[in-house]
């Protein structure tokens, strides 16, 4: 399992945990290696939360430390750490209309989605073209089969999910997601347009972080918020699913200090309008 900064604390209250099995054993971290048959060091890496326990690890410790009742508990706690983290190799590894369809299943579960994007507009609010642009470069980026028109389909399908009454969507863009060239300058004066007229809607809540709002939080990680439950963040390697409650928050106090940033309804469209000028200016 990568030591992902994101999700490093689940990884150390591990550490945590089994350090105190240990000291509560009495046993010392060379007398748990020898009896583990580790390298020494192996024990302070566990217990620091710089190595990632696996099932078998969490085994062997609670049997040196005479405690077998904690061996279902500890190995829950690691597959709840190995289900946070997913490969984009391995979501990814039949194309990219899969995980389009299992991010429409995410919004069907959910009441209230947040959403932050500081550099693209995310993938409810895009056109087809745009979707092709990007989902194009991810074929590219991870090398992975084409099935492009399949995946922009799919992810034009998922926003069906707006539609529904009982959901809410709100959203947060960074003004530079307005002039990231997405599939060139036709596609991005279209992309504009579209969410323009999105701005408008009464289904959505969309707020733009001007370039000049002072800095209060970091800004460079997207996130998408599911009610209070969950959030996923995307890396260059993975896709992270946070569900502790005390991560969940954090994103949560996060988004919470960005809409307070944020300008919305005329404010928000004056900035896609201006966008769109400088683009057809391009």
């Amino acid at each position: 399992m990568s030591r992902h900064l994101l999700g490093q604390q689940a990884v150390e209250a591990l550490g945590v945990r089994l350090r105190d099995l240990r000291r509560d054993a009495g046993l010392t971290g060379r007398e748990l290696a020898a009896a583990c048959e580790w390298p020494s060091s192996k024990v302070s890496k566990l217990e620091l939360g710089r190595q990632a326990p696996t099932e078998a690890d969490v085994r062997d410790w609670c049997l040196a430390c005479r405690v077998p009742s904690e061996i279902a508990d500890l190995i829950a706690a690691v597959r709840f750490l190995n289900a946070q983290y997913m490969d984009w190799r391995r979501s990814l590894q039949t194309g990219t209309k899969r995980r389009q369809q299992a991010n429409l299943a995410a919004y069907e579960r959910a009441s209230l989605i947040r959403a932050w994007e500081p550099v693209v507009v995310p993938g409810l609010l895009q056109t087809a073209a745009y979707a092709r642009g990007i989902l194009s470069t991810v074929i590219d980026f991870h090398g992975i089969p084409n099935d492009l028109e399949e995946g922009v389909q799919a992810r034009l399908d998922a926003q069906e999910a707006l539609g529904h009454k009982r959901r809410r969507f709100l959203f947060l863009l960074g003004q530079s997601a307005l002039f990231t060239n997405v599939g060139g300058a036709t596609t991005m004066a279209e992309q504009l347009r579209h969410l323009i007229q999105m701005a408008r809607s009464q289904r959505i809540s969309l707020g733009v972080v001007p370039m000049t709002a002072p800095y209060t939080v970091p800004r460079n990680n997207a996130f998408t918020i599911y009610d209070s439950d969950s959030v996923t963040v995307a890396t260059y390697t993975a896709e992270l699913t946070l569900r502790q409650q005390h991560e969940v928050a954090v994103y949560e106090k996060a988004f919470d200090r960005l809409l307070a940033l944020a300008v919305h309804g005329a404010a928000a469209r004056a900035l896609i309008e201006q966008a769109l000028v400088d683009q057809e200016e391009i």
